[in-house]
């Protein structure tokens, strides 16, 4: 997941990701719909039960991130901008 650390993840987003990554199970372990089996039986199918999902990787990912971020020099351009704070609010509507 390359650049995950600084993704905005909606919480719809959240839920399409988590079940693609249990439609991309199931075709794995070759299982429909159909046959209406529980989520759980196909991750011990699939032999990731109790493994992080894919959410789970992504927080992971950001706290790491965020960790070097805060040991980093102040001069550098990550840390400059995650501490910037604009001067002024913009104004309202279409610039002209």
């Amino acid at each position: 997941m390359y650049g995950a650390e600084v993704w905005q993840i909606p919480a719809r987003e959240i839920n399409k990701m988590l079940s693609t990554e249990m439609d991309v199970l199931r075709r794995s372990a070759r299982k429909s719909r159909m046959e209406r089996i529980k989520n759980e039986h196909i991750k011990e199918i699939m032999r990731v039960k109790g493994k992080p999902d894919i959410i789970d990787i992504i927080e992971q990912k950001r706290l790491q991130w965020y960790g070097y971020l805060k040991r980093m020099p102040e001069e550098r351009i990550p840390k400059l901008i995650t501490d910037w704070i604009p001067r002024e609010r913009r104004k309202r509507g279409h610039p002209r």
